[in-house]
């Protein structure tokens, strides 16, 4: 559905800064095609900045400030914008929430925690806990749901193609009791048996591979530039600079060819996922 031409800029911060962007776009007389000219952006992905759908990079707030002329408002403007989206997820992660809606395909991979939209409740609180031990239980509770919440990105019939590469240890070291455990990686499998997500599994005795220092994921879009995210406990990155991103996507590929198939993999979480229900600890790969 075609897009009405008026933007009430009232609505919200990003709805403002996109409102005064197509303002000032229109008044030097430009296209979203003429606008865009130097830039890695599509207009599609411009439009949506416009009408306060999209949070608009630092790179294309500074490409708007030199062809407008505005004296660097929009890239002060930024900040204002990626404050006004809250919710209980860390601010660092605020980008990345911004981004997956429009990502074509994800990359993912974690050396030790299953993914965040893959976590069931009961790991989500394990996870949660063990870096914020005193965490009220009402915002607790909001980091379970909206955690969950984005579910969507692996469940849904329509989510984006997503690849997955986990560590063995994510199945050996379990952080939930046995029957949790079994229900989570249960799930998991369930998922993969759906043929949206593929996963793969690196055996610990492979010793020494790429992203051994920590986890990893890849956004692709029709309209964007891809980009990298990795995470600490209290801190994240989102990494768009090209030549290191491209960088980055080359260790991953080699991560892929270090790690079993998607089918040996899929049948070594379901074993494990038995394994704990049945009481027993999974066997490390020989």
């Amino acid at each position: 559905m075609a897009r009405g031409k008026d933007i009430d800029g009232s609505i919200s911060v990003p709805t403002f800064y996109g409102k005064e962007l197509r303002w000032k776009r229109e008044a030097a007389g430009l296209s979203l095609e003429a606008f865009l000219e130097g830039s890695f952006y599509g207009k599609t992905y411009l439009s949506d900045i416009e009408h306060g759908e999209r949070r608009m990079p630092l790179d294309l707030a500074r490409h708007a400030d030199r062809v407008l002329g505005t004296d660097s408002f929009f890239e002060r403007r930024c900040e204002d914008v990626r404050k006004a989206r809250k919710s209980s997820h860390a601010e660092y992660f605020a980008d990345v929430l911004e981004l997956e809606k429009h990502a074509l395909e994800f990359e993912e991979w974690d050396p030790m925690l299953i993914p965040g939209p893959l976590q069931l409740e009961p790991y989500i609180r394990a996870v949660v806990l063990s870096a914020y031990p005193a965490e009220p239980e009402g915002s607790l509770a909001a980091k379970v749901a909206d955690r969950r919440s984005r579910a969507w990105l692996y469940e849904d019939k329509d989510s984006p193609e997503s690849w997955i590469v986990l560590h063995e240890a994510v199945l050996l070291q379990p952080i939930l009791p046995p029957n949790e455990m079994a229900e989570q990686l249960a799930h998991i499998a369930e998922v993969l048996r759906h043929r949206r997500a593929f996963a793969q599994l690196v055996p610990r005795k492979f010793g020494a591979h790429p992203f051994m220092m920590g986890m990893a994921r890849f956004m692709t879009f029709a309209d964007a530039p891809p980009v990298m995210y990795t995470e600490g406990m209290y801190s994240g990155q989102l990494i768009d600079d090209p030549v290191l991103v491209k960088q980055y996507s080359k260790a991953y590929g080699r991560l892929r060819a270090a790690a079993l198939d998607p089918e040996a993999s899929l049948n070594l979480i379901e074993q494990a996922a038995e394994d704990y229900r049945n009481g027993k600890q999974p066997h490390a790969l020989e």
